[in-house]
């Protein structure tokens, strides 16, 4: 067999070999944060705040896991974490605030009596954005939280109709 044809043949078969093979997937990193994390105060929502809008625009509920801060951008979610008692919540941030020195975040009354916080008004937390809209993709999950989305695979479809009755 001359070379050129078999030079040929071997990239023939390596590229054949090649495209059926899967793709390599892309090596697995550890998560980077999605912003630094803040200590602070923590304070949270007193009486009179129900149905008013936040800067979000949603209505508040103090039954929900809402939770202001002042430069997050809204629809992040943050883990907030009781440095007392090590007591942790994940909140969404859907509104602007405290205007109160020394406070970084102010919770729904839910999310204070899920830190230990309520009896106290104020606690001493870390937050901890875990995915903040804008960096990477993020999806709305049926619970109203946010989390980042694996990236959508390309694919190629290709339909065949049968002929046959």
């Amino acid at each position: 067999m001359p070379r050129a044809p078999a030079a040929a043949l071997l990239l023939a078969a390596s590229l054949a070999a090649c495209a059926s093979q899967p793709p390599l997937s892309p090596p697995v990193q550890a998560p980077e944060a999605a912003a630094p994390a803040q200590q602070g105060q923590a304070s949270f929502y007193g009486p009179g705040f129900e149905g008013k809008k936040t800067a979000s625009g949603e209505r508040f509920d103090p039954g929900s896991d809402t939770a202001a801060h002042r430069t997050l951008p809204l629809g992040t979610v943050a883990e907030v974490t009781n440095l007392r008692t090590g007591q942790r919540a994940r909140v969404t941030i859907r509104d602007r605030g405290p205007y109160v020195r020394g406070r970084v975040i102010d919770v729904t009354p839910r999310v204070a009596d899920r830190l230990g916080m309520r009896q106290q008004g104020v606690a001493p937390v870390q937050v901890t954005p875990i995915a903040v809209p804008g960096q990477g993709r993020t999806q709305r999950t049926t619970q109203g939280t946010t989390q980042d989305a694996a990236p959508a695979a390309t694919t190629t479809t290709t339909a065949t109709a049968d002929a046959t009755p």
